[in-house]
């Protein structure tokens, strides 16, 4: 919005031409989005600690999770306002673009909170089905996806990594694609979100890459000479995901071990499915599994685990997801962490480096 209101300004008021930039909205909505999610991180610890709003600790788990215990959770409230808000505060709203991955955001994180009001609340247990949780998430993803489709002049070619002529044209069979992109991606944040800082380390690097990418693909130069495809103002969503990151980092601050909050499935679930529509917008789909391989490995870790068990009724894992195995075989919590982070940062690197290689 400020954007819209002040840089028509600009032409009676010549410091006004810096909105004009997409660089500078990016590096202030991830500034604006830390500083909302810092500041009021304590005032909502306050009050989910007010109404008992706390986590409840599986008993077949590590031991050492008991004492985390009563841990507020729900914290991801915390995260879908700054990023909504900076997003409104530095992105071009007039840009389709821009309401996508609101959309998304906001979408998935109504799920989510009906999931954690149930469970926390009114002290359902199991919160949503699994069949209501997917089904919810299959309809919002559908119609982001259907909505892309009809856009003007967006295409349904797919980007794949380190090739430059080969992009096969999905047609209709994109909007499914699109749609596994964004279910898949929210259920892999999800369930890598078990330890203190697990999730939202991965996040925050994911979020990084695509603000690069999103960026690069919105600039026509450097996308003509990268050879990817240009998405005429995809730019702005990486204003968007700078938004994530700098709200990550403020949820962070209380959310390094020991943790002082927890996100909950309204952190998880929006997240996970913000990444996947941004990753489907800048014509990287594929670069999502590389560039989120922690959220993969988990997520895989979990479908082999069930598969051989019930196949076989043997497990492959100590416990899964796979943080739990390493935790079971007697790694401290904040090693897996930060060895996870690593690989993370790893696979970021690598997966910006398929920009070039071509």
């Amino acid at each position: 919005m400020l954007y819209n209101w002040l840089y028509p300004l600009h032409t009676e008021f010549s410091f006004l031409n810096v909105f004009r930039y997409q660089s500078f909205r990016i590096i202030y909505a991830a500034v604006t989005a830390f500083l909302i999610a810092f500041i009021l991180a304590p005032w909502l610890i306050r009050k989910l600690q007010e109404i008992k709003l706390g986590q409840q600790i599986r008993n077949d788990g590590p031991k050492s999770h008991l004492a985390k215990s009563g841990t507020p959770t729900m914290g991801g409230l915390l995260i879908l306002f700054a990023v909504v808000l900076s997003t409104l505060l530095w992105a071009d709203i007039t840009k389709p673009y821009v309401w996508l991955v609101l959309a998304a955001m906001v979408g998935f994180g109504a799920i989510g909170f009906a999931d954690d009001y149930l469970k926390f609340i009114k002290r359902q247990s199991k919160g949503l089905s699994a069949s209501q949780k997917f089904a919810a998430q299959v309809a919002i993803a559908s119609a982001i996806a259907i909505t892309l489709y009809f856009l003007p002049g967006y295409t349904t070619k797919l980007s794949v990594p380190f090739f430059k002529n080969f992009t096969p044209d999905l047609g209709w069979f994109y909007i499914v694609f699109a749609v596994l992109v964004i279910v898949g991606s929210s259920n892999a944040v999800n369930l890598t979100d078990g330890l203190d800082g697990l999730a939202i380390g991965p996040v925050m690097i994911t979020a990084l890459a695509y603000t690069i990418v999103a960026y690069v693909a919105g600039h026509r130069l450097m996308s003509d000479y990268l050879l990817i495809p240009h998405i005429e103002n995809a730019g702005e969503i990486a204003v968007f995901t700078a938004a994530i990151l700098g709200s990550s980092l403020g949820f962070l601050w209380f959310n390094t071990y020991p943790a002082s909050v927890f996100m909950g499935d309204v952190g998880s679930l929006p997240l996970g499915a913000a990444l996947g529509t941004v990753a489907v917008i800048s014509k990287h789909e594929l670069l999502l599994l590389l560039v989120g391989g922690v959220f993969v490995i988990e997520a895989v870790s979990v479908i082999f685990q069930v598969v051989s068990f019930k196949s076989r009724g043997k497990r492959i894992f100590l416990m899964a997801p796979i943080h739990h195995h390493f935790e079971m075989k007697g790694w401290e919590e904040p090693k897996v962490v930060v060895r996870l982070w690593i690989i993370a940062i790893l696979l970021a690197l690598l997966s910006l480096s398929t920009l070039k290689l071509r």
